[in-house]
């Protein structure tokens, strides 16, 4: 049996741990030790600690620890650091509280922090809502004063968000008052009236919800889904089977039948993927019904409510916010649970809820998911822990700088979330992995030896494990694409007929006349730093041939209103085209298309365009990380010699120097490298055959259909559904 460590030693592990990760691991100790070892010597040992500048990592867990520790002095410190300069001690302080006893003296600021936004409005959300179950008057009554001096919808909303987790008459008086109040700029209003939707069914508030609803304009829509929560659900809105019924969800992007929104924000590869892999899984013997929730409008929550049921249905959730990428969604939390709540409850029962990734949306929805007695299931991956440990080993995180950074990344949070996740998960889903059982070992600090079901070191040929049922574990469980829409692209191409072409065809036509006939190198995603769209066109326009050898398209991001991310990754875009004026002429940059767009454009980078694009082109991926990949499977499909990172999924699948080339993607100069070797692959002997290879593992292993038939196997052994 293991001895406990004394908090001085525990303390020492985390400061001396070799690596970030370990010692964000090591701080469980901590935290236990703090606990068991208490006192004002505790609060004295760790007070120490939290003031050491040049360790930031390890004054984070000195603040969890003072969490623990059972004396009035810990929580006076815990309260006092809540007004620190230093934003990521205040927010740490914050979390640390929620665990404790209420604090009269440090309720105010949990509401200041609240009102001022960011992510501390979820932290402090947090420890105010556990709070109000001890003290509900006392958070009332301070966010009451918090609204007086408060003039801005958004600081006003966020409180009366806050508000509405409160139970009680004083809180409920004041989302009466509000709702009620023609004065109030919107956003507060429909704070106030959604919040009235969570209450008791009291006539008053039945009355306001009601008249409200009668209206027009999108406080009526935000009043009408309030009167359906008041309601509750009606039962099953569709004719209750054998199948299972089968929720998924990725909260941040815009879901619709055509992937219109494709490329833009955050709508990557997984929201491309999950439209039609819902539509998959509902073809599924065993599968009657399958919900995919996003984010969406006030109206078109309201629509739904009223939609005909269908076998795969789209529910939007409206989070009463202009939209705004995952990283800066944490303040929308109060909304998403709601609409996760009733999206769950007004399509009939769910046997089984899909969570892919730790941000706002799975952790509103586990949320939901526990109080409604759902089992989940979760995509469990090593991020942020990659990135952490990555950053960590090119000396770009360090402990002295930490907490700086995890004010804009959420690192500590993201890492406790995932495990939260999973633990909290009936069955868990892994990427193929090289080495999947050391990296979970080394990133996550899991074992999962004797766990896997079926699967041996993420082999995706050994992976497709199906447990029986009431089995818990770990699946690998590789993502999948729709072959056919590689099989039209390719068809259109050679026969030269789709307008997707007379757009790209135009795009190219309106470079210099010497690009005019290159080759096309291609990248698609996000416009996000991880997804190194900026070093691919570094890697491109810095290389001493590579601009005379071919054009650069990069496909995706919204153009017209850039997300902050979006902003960043352009200005470093625009950056390098400054530097290297010469190659700015061959870079297309058309920013999002539909996926369908971009498989004709993808095909015509392959096959060519008479007189507008040579054949033999490549694609290439910059991503500082890639799960899996779905883009590069994609571009494989068609069969498109790919450039990708030497880490993560697509090492499972890419067979180095024949169907593509791995590589360092943190260096510029080894992407340009990989790129130029993919471009000269297309002119060897063999090409044809090298492509048909890549197109035929995509067709065996990585298809929607096989994703499906896989997933419907771990949801029968998670599921349970009702007959009848």
């Amino acid at each position: 049996m293991l001895m406990s460590l004394s908090l001085t030693d525990a303390l020492a592990q985390v400061r001396d741990a070799p690596f970030l990760l370990d010692a964000i691991r090591s701080s469980d100790a901590l935290t236990e030790a703090a606990g068991r070892d208490g006192g004002p010597v505790a609060v004295k040992l760790l007070g120490r600690a939290i003031e050491d500048t040049d360790d930031q990592l390890t004054a984070i867990a000195a603040v969890h620890g003072l969490g623990a520790v059972f004396d009035d002095g810990a929580a006076a410190r815990l309260s006092g650091l809540l007004s620190d300069p230093r934003t990521f001690l205040r927010e740490h302080a914050a979390w640390a509280l929620g665990s404790r006893s209420p604090r009269l003296d440090a309720i105010g600021r949990l509401v200041a922090g609240v009102a001022a936004g960011g992510f501390a409005t979820v932290i402090n959300q947090r420890a105010l809502r556990r709070w109000a179950q001890l003290a509900p008057d006392h958070i009332a009554l301070a966010l009451e004063g918090a609204l007086l001096s408060r003039d801005d919808a958004a600081g006003r909303a966020r409180l009366i968000d806050t508000l509405g987790l409160v139970p009680g008459p004083i809180s409920t008086a004041a989302l009466l008052r509000i709702a009620a109040d023609e004065r109030e700029p919107l956003r507060p209003r429909q704070a106030a009236v959604a919040a009235l939707g969570d209450r008791p069914a009291d006539p008053g508030v039945v009355e306001l919800v009601t008249r409200l609803a009668a209206g027009s304009g999108e406080l009526a829509g935000v009043a009408r889904l309030a009167a359906f929560d008041l309601a509750g659900p009606t039962g099953e809105r569709v004719g209750g089977g054998s199948g299972l019924a089968v929720a998924q969800m990725f909260l941040h992007a815009d879901l619709d039948r055509e992937l219109s929104r494709a490329g833009a924000g955050d709508n990557g590869g997984i929201a491309t993927m999950l439209v039609r892999l819902g539509d998959a899984l509902a073809d599924e013997p065993g599968i009657d019904r399958v919900l995919t929730l996003s984010r969406g409008s006030v109206e078109a929550a309201v629509a739904a409510l009223d939609e005909p049921a269908e076998a795969h249905v789209l529910a939007p959730v409206p989070l009463l916010s202009e939209p705004t990428d995952a990283a800066n969604a944490w303040p929308l939390a109060v909304a998403a649970e709601r609409g996760i709540r009733r999206a769950l409850t007004a399509h009939g029962r769910v046997d089984v809820l899909h969570l892919r990734m730790a941000d706002v949306g799975s952790m509103a929805a586990a949320a939901v998911a526990a109080r409604l007695g759902i089992p989940t299931v979760f995509t469990l991956a090593p991020d942020p822990h990659a990135v952490i440990h990555a950053l960590d080993m090119t000396g770009a995180l360090t402990r002295g700088t930490f907490g700086t950074v995890d004010e804009r990344e959420h690192y500590w949070f993201r890492t406790d979330l995932v495990a939260r996740l999973a633990a909290g998960a009936q069955h868990r889903v892994l990427f193929p992995r090289p080495n999947l059982r050391s990296q979970l070992r080394d990133l996550l600090g899991l074992d999962i030896d004797g766990d896997l079901q079926d699967g041996v070191d993420g082999d995706p040929e050994r992976s497709a494990g199906t447990p029986g049922p009431g089995q818990g574990g770990y699946s690998v469980v590789p993502e999948g694409i729709d072959i056919t829409v590689a099989a039209r692209a390719l068809d259109d191409v050679r026969a030269a007929a789709h307008p997707a072409l007379t757009e790209l065809a135009e795009l190219v036509a309106a470079l210099p006349e010497h690009r005019r006939g290159l080759p096309l190198a291609v990248s698609v995603g996000r416009l996000h730093r991880v997804k190194g769209m900026a070093t691919v066109v570094e890697a491109w326009a810095s290389d001493p041939t590579l601009p005379q050898r071919c054009n650069l398209l990069i496909v995706g991001g919204d153009l017209a209103e850039p997300s902050v991310d979006e902003r960043e990754q352009l200005g470093l875009i625009a950056g390098v085209v400054d530097r290297h004026p010469a190659a700015a002429g061959g870079l297309l940059l058309p920013g999002h298309r539909p996926n369908d767009v971009v498989a004709r454009w993808m095909a015509a980078a392959h096959l060519g365009l008479p007189g507008v694009i040579a054949p033999g082109g490549a694609y290439v991926c910059g991503s500082l990380k890639e799960e899996f990949g779905l883009a590069l499977v994609e571009a494989m499909a068609i069969g498109l010699p790919v450039v990708a990172p030497d880490h993560g999924g697509p090492a499972t699948y890419i067979e180095d120097g024949v169907t593509g080339f791995l590589v360092d993607t943190r260096s510029p100069r080894a992407v340009a490298d990989g790129l130029a070797c993919a471009l000269e692959l297309t002119g060897r002997p063999g090409a044809a055959q090298r492509a048909a290879q890549a197109r035929e593992m995509v067709h065996e292993r990585f298809t929607l259909t096989v994703m499906a038939r896989t997933l419907s196997g771990v949801y029968a052994g998670v599921g349970a559904p009702v007959a009848g």
